[in-house]
């Protein structure tokens, strides 16, 4: 029997009522149309995704010297993504440059904002990533720019549904229509590594999350990577930074490069799940190991309503209270929980549902935030100096006097205001500064 189609429902956006409406007769699955317009991702970028199979085995964990022999022999593609890039960002600086000449850089901030949003989506997931990690910090962006950048959460521009399905049916090794007797027409939700639907499993019944990973991830991200590595090279030595740029980048891209491997992202959720699913309010959603690969991974359906969309205090309660078992209690925590990650469920609970960057807090680091934050409340700043140290923030060599005094300029104004009154964006910046 051909799977049904369920009905294509809006990104993110599910419906009010507890219960999936299906359509009551089989109709066979639909593939996308030949001459269907392809993503701005693959019509923009689609040159890097030819990669020989040794060289796509070869990139399954993250290796910059790997990375670098590969595309030592790929020399015209590497040119042309650095031409793509400059050129791409060039023009877009370059009218902001007319923007400010013209006096009309108010009149034309959304008009920017929305074709840098245009612009990182066409490059891909790269720099996709680097906006979402800023898209959640209002103290560093402004809104116009923070409300583009929040669409790269989950609402990207989707890849053929034909290639999904393809994909599924490679990966799992078996048709559409034996995995699921229902699959949605349209992914539900599009993001930077995949995109999701929504199915129902033929044998057990159950509805799921099928999440497929976009075709030339791997290639694309591993060609940046080894740019922006460059690149962080380039800007330490020109502006003599302490701070160690290449390296920054290489922690960055091995957390990357975990997150395409949907299997670490299936034993992420499972672990995540069995610490803190039984928390009071809090939902993982169980993930099915038996059709999750590299690169498909099937979860147990959230119906529910994104965070940002609702005003309910008692999550943010809820969310503090885990996320402190998660640092303090256990050290696994949830790397990314960004809105579209995060979801009120239609019983009130807080669901997690990606589980691709997840991080590790070592219990003497745990221990040491405990002091730090104990000796910043009561106002000693000689103890929270050797803190700095202990959490691997600054060197032991560092000069105790001198970090004493620059951190009792920075916290206490800070803690004398109260916890009420704190602005953390400041507080922020003058720390970095300091730092």
């Amino acid at each position: 029997m051909a799977p049904l189609l369920l009905p294509s429902s809006p990104i993110h956006s599910f419906p009010a009522t507890p219960k999936l409406s299906f359509r009551s007769k089989p109709r066979p699955i639909i593939r996308a149309a030949a001459g269907l317009e392809v993503d701005s991702f693959t019509k923009k970028s689609g040159y890097l995704f030819q990669l020989s199979a040794f060289e796509a085995e070869s990139l399954l964990d993250y290796s910059p010297s790997r990375i670098a022999a590969i595309y030592r022999r790929k020399p015209l593609i590497l040119l042309r993504r650095l031409i793509q890039v400059g050129t791409t960002f060039g023009k877009w600086f370059g009218v902001r440059y007319i923007d400010n000449l013209m006096e009309r850089s108010d009149q034309m901030f959304k008009v920017r904002a929305a074709e840098l949003r245009k612009i990182l989506v066409e490059l891909g997931p790269a720099y996709i990533k680097i906006a979402q990690a800023v898209s959640s910090r209002p103290d560093l962006i402004p809104p116009s720019y923070l409300d583009e950048l929040s669409l790269l959460q989950d609402r990207i521009t989707p890849f053929s549904t034909e290639v999904a399905l393809d994909t599924i049916e490679k990966e799992l090794g078996l048709r559409i229509d034996e995995l699921f007797s229902e699959i949605s027409p349209e992914p539900v939700a599009a993001a930077s590594l995949g995109q999701v639907y929504q199915a129902r499993l033929r044998r057990s019944g159950q509805v799921v999350a099928v999440k497929v990973q976009r075709p030339g991830v791997q290639a694309a991200i591993s060609l940046d990577i080894l740019i922006l590595r460059f690149l962080a090279g380039v800007v330490k030595k020109a502006g003599k930074f302490n701070t160690d740029l290449q390296a920054v980048i290489d922690e960055w891209a091995s957390s990357l490069f975990r997150e395409m491997d949907y299997r670490k992202e299936a034993d992420n959720g499972l672990k995540f799940r069995r610490l803190y699913g039984g928390l009071k309010d809090v939902f993982v959603p169980n993930i099915n190991m038996e059709h999750t690969t590299r690169r498909v991974l099937v979860m147990e359906w959230v119906e529910g309503q994104k965070l940002s969309e609702v005003k309910d205090l008692y999550l943010v309660e809820v969310g503090v209270y885990c996320s402190f078992n998660q640092l303090l209690e256990n050290g696994f925590y949830h790397a990314d929980p960004h809105p579209g990650n995060l979801f009120r469920t239609f019983d009130g609970k807080l669901a997690y549902i990606d589980f691709g960057m997840m991080g590790e807090f070592k219990q003497e680091f745990r221990e040491g935030f405990i002091e730090a934050c104990l000796h910043l409340v009561n106002r000693d700043f000689d103890a929270l100096s050797k803190d700095f140290v202990t959490l691997g923030l600054l060197p032991p060599t560092a000069e105790k006097e001198a970090v004493t005094k620059a951190l009792t300029g920075v916290f206490q104004d800070a803690v004398a205001k109260g916890v009420r009154n704190i602005s953390f964006g400041d507080l922020l910046g003058n720390l970095g500064t300091t730092m």
